[in-house]
């Protein structure tokens, strides 16, 4: 199962933070190791992504299951990152082999960067668990 732990990528001139956690799920263990490959090339641009504080990615590779975590200037900066390539051509082509895919945004205290893995997937699970009982 890789990891790529937090890296810090910039420092933050203001005491809360944009964060955007994504848990993603494959269809099929035969979309896993592209959808690694993927998930790498996508961490790599957050790294370089104007605005960007820091970034983490877990790959659950024999589940399925790719986890992100990332810490932005604000809002604006994810949805530039969101919306630049090779992002937005990545994302469009991938979706035919996903499963399902929940997103989290929230601010965050500098001091409390970066945030367990643990407190990601609880903050994934109160999202999904309250997408699903709105159905």
């Amino acid at each position: 199962m890789p990891t790529i732990p937090w890296m810090t990528v910039d420092t933050p001139s203001t005491p809360e933070v944009q964060c955007m956690a994504s848990r993603l799920e494959v269809k099929s263990l035969r979309n896993a190791p592209g959808f690694l490959i993927a998930s790498l090339a996508l961490w790599w641009q957050a790294r370089h992504a104007p605005g960007a504080l820091g970034v983490a990615l877990k790959a659950e590779v024999l589940k399925g299951t790719f986890w992100t975590y990332s810490a932005w200037i604000d809002k604006a900066a994810i949805y530039a990152y969101a919306g630049a390539e090779p992002h937005k051509s990545t994302v469009e082509r991938k979706r035919k082999v996903m499963r399902e895919a929940t997103f989290v945004y929230f601010t965050a205290p500098v001091d409390e960067l970066p945030m367990s893995w643990d407190e990601i997937r609880r903050r994934i699970a109160v999202q999904r668990d309250s997408a699903q009982s709105g159905r």
